[in-house]
């Protein structure tokens, strides 16, 4: 593989157990994403979509294309990060297809919620600190503003670390790469450090205007993984559903021995 080059042995193994990590969540991502646009195209044969949301639909269709064809050729832990970087510009335009369909307004250009970049693009900032930790602004939608304003937990990516499932957040350095493609404009913009993206564990919160936000836990899925792929229900053992509604199995490859078993598909319907 181009990405291990000439490196230690203890290099080598751990560059490759952080690509393993890292490709499976992206290829969640990439799955969870088929399967909205399927159902965002299954809405518009009831709803037809204006010129200008066509042509936010088309983006979606394209950069899930897009991401979908880097996955499959990524090579590093670095590759997968361009891979999430073109799912977050995916997950906006998507998001501006439903605002319409919903009769709001298109949502600003923003980086991905940072409880789970699936929810599309934040629109309100929170001050978040981990517990003992300093407080730090973060990008969050307004579902989970909602809910954290009730006192609720948000919904949050969890992904796999050893036999547990992990808030993306406390994964630690093995999904860095990942996380900064999806939060490259935190990083870009100077108000996170990448080495700090991957680290910070839930917990209180305050609004911008000052109303306090009730404490969250750290979450964590202890036996998650005992079934092999399967995430809140869901299969991501290697299947990408078209957004034209067919099936497909781009498996394997990642599966098996340490990483939790499960990788390889048959074939689709």
């Amino acid at each position: 593989m181009k990405g291990f080059g000439r490196r230690s042995k203890e290099e080598r193994l751990a560059a490759l157990d952080a690509f393993r990590h890292v490709r499976r969540a992206a290829d969640e991502d990439v799955t969870r994403f088929g399967e909205e646009l399927v159902q965002l195209h299954v809405d518009t044969l009831t709803t037809p979509l204006d010129e200008g949301s066509q042509e936010d639909y088309q983006r979606a269709l394209d950069a899930y294309e897009q991401a979908k064809a880097q996955l499959a050729t990524a090579e590093s832990a670095t590759e997968v990060s361009g891979v999430t970087r073109v799912l977050a510009r995916g997950r906006w335009s998507h998001a501006c297809v439903l605002a319409v369909r919903d009769g709001r307004p298109k949502p600003v250009r923003h980086e991905p919620c940072f409880f789970d970049p699936a929810h599309g693009p934040a629109d309100h900032d929170v001050e978040w600190a981990p517990p003992g930790g300093v407080p730090r602004v973060v990008p969050v939608c307004f579902r989970d503003l909602e809910r954290l304003t009730a006192g609720e937990q948000p919904e949050v990516r969890l992904v796999r670390l050893g036999n547990r499932r992990v808030a993306w957040f406390a994964s630690g350095p093995l999904y860095a790469a990942w996380a900064q493609g999806w939060y490259g404009d935190l990083l870009d913009d100077h108000r996170m450090e990448a080495d700090r993206l991957t680290m910070l564990w839930a917990g209180s919160a305050s609004r911008g205007d000052g109303v306090g936000i009730a404490p969250a836990a750290a979450w964590s899925d202890p036996g998650a993984w005992d079934g092999g792929g399967m995430i809140g229900g869901h299969d991501y053992s290697g299947w990408h559903g078209g957004p034209d509604g067919s099936g497909g199995f781009d498996g394997g490859g990642d599966g098996g021995g340490g990483d939790g078993g499960g990788g390889g598909g048959g074939g689709g319907d």
